[in-house]
C-alpha cells in the first residue's frame, strides 16, 4: 500500500478513488489507506464484490478477444482504463492481432503513470494514453493520441467497461453516443453496466458506500441497460450478466446474485 506522503502529483490521497478501490479488492498494491477502508466497508456489505469484479474483468477479456479474432478489429479505444492488471487490453488483442493499436483513457494520475510505464505494445502494434474523463468526450476525441493512433477510415472497438455506473443521467446516453459518433460504420462497442437486479439490498448498500465517499453511482435495470444499445446491432447473446456473455467452455460456477453487471457487445451499422 502506498503512503499518503508518497502520493503522486495530482492525487487526492484523502479521498477514495474507484480505480484504487478496485485495485485493492483484487489484491493489487497501488492504493491508499482511504481506499482500503472503503473497500473493506463495501465487502462487509457485499462479500461477493471481489467475485463480481473478477467476472467483469473476464468479460472484458472475452469481448476484446471476440472483437480482435472474430470481428477483425485491430484498433481500440478503452475508456476508464483503471490500474494495469495483466492481461491488459492490448495484451489480449495483440495476441490475436500483433499490429493492433490501443488508446487508453483515464483521469487518475496513478493510472496514467502506471500506463506509461507498464502498458507497452508489441513491436508491430501501438499503445497511447489520454489524460481525460469520459464526461469530457471532446477532450478524448480531440487529443493528439486519439487523432494519431486511430485511423477513422477503419472500424474501432470502443470499450466502456465498469465505468457507466459512475456516469449519472441525464448525460449518460449522450456521452456514449458522442464517443461512438466519430467511429466509422462497422465499429463496435463493448459495455458493462452496473445493476442491482440480482442482489438489490447488498448492491444498494455498496452503492451507498461509494456515494458516501464522493463517488455517486447509478445502477440500472436490464431495460435501462439495453437502451444504451438502441440503434446498434447486438452480438449474440445480447445483453447478459457479464459471466453469461460467451462464457468459457468450462466456467467456474458463479451465483447470479454475486454479479451486479450486465454486459454486451454491439456493432455500429
Amino acid at each position: 500500500m502506498k503512503h499518503e506522503e508518497q502520493a503522486a502529483d495530482g492525487v487526492n490521497a484523502g479521498q477514495a478513488h474507484s480505480a484504487r478501490v478496485y485495485d485493492y479488492i483484487l489484491g493489487g498494491k497501488d492504493h491508499y489507506s482511504v481506499d482500503v477502508e472503503a473497500g473493506n466497508a463495501m465487502c462487509r456489505e457485499w462479500p461477493a464484490l471481489p467475485v463480481h469484479m473478477r467476472a467483469n474483468r473476464a468479460f472484458m477479456h472475452r469481448a476484446a478477444r471476440h472483437l480482435a479474432r472474430e470481428a477483425g478489429i485491430r484498433q481500440f479505444l478503452d475508456i476508464g482504463t483503471g490500474l494495469p492488471t495483466s492481461p491488459n487490453l492490448h495484451e489480449v488483442v495483440q495476441e490475436e492481432r500483433p499490429d493492433a493499436a490501443v488508446v487508453y483513457v483515464d483521469n487518475d494520475p496513478i493510472v496514467l503513470a502506471h500506463a506509461q510505464a507498464l502498458l507497452t505494445s508489441s513491436p508491430e502494434g501501438h499503445t497511447a494514453y489520454v489524460d481525460a474523463d469520459m464526461r469530457t468526450p471532446d477532450a478524448i476525441i480531440g487529443s493528439p493520441a486519439f487523432q494519431e493512433a486511430l485511423d477513422l477510415r477503419e472500424p474501432v472497438g470502443l470499450m466502456v467497461i465498469g465505468i457507466l455506473h459512475f456516469i449519472l443521467p441525464p448525460a449518460d446516453h449522450a456521452l456514449v453516443r458522442r464517443l461512438l459518433d466519430p467511429l466509422p460504420s462497422g465499429s463496435y462497442v463493448a459495455m458493462s453496466i452496473g445493476t442491482a437486479d440480482f442482489a438489490p439490498v447488498e448492491v444498494g448498500q455498496v452503492a451507498s458506500e461509494y456515494e458516501r465517499r464522493g463517488m455517486p453511482m447509478c445502477l440500472r435495470t436490464r431495460e435501462q441497460a439495453e437502451a444504451f444499445f438502441d440503434g446498434l446491432e447486438l452480438v449474440e447473446p445480447g445483453v447478459q450478466q457479464v459471466h453469461k456473455w460467451r462464457p468459457p467452455a468450462d466456467p467456474s460456477p458463479i451465483d447470479d446474485r454475486d454479479i451486479a453487471m450486465y454486459g454486451a457487445v454491439a456493432r455500429k451499422p
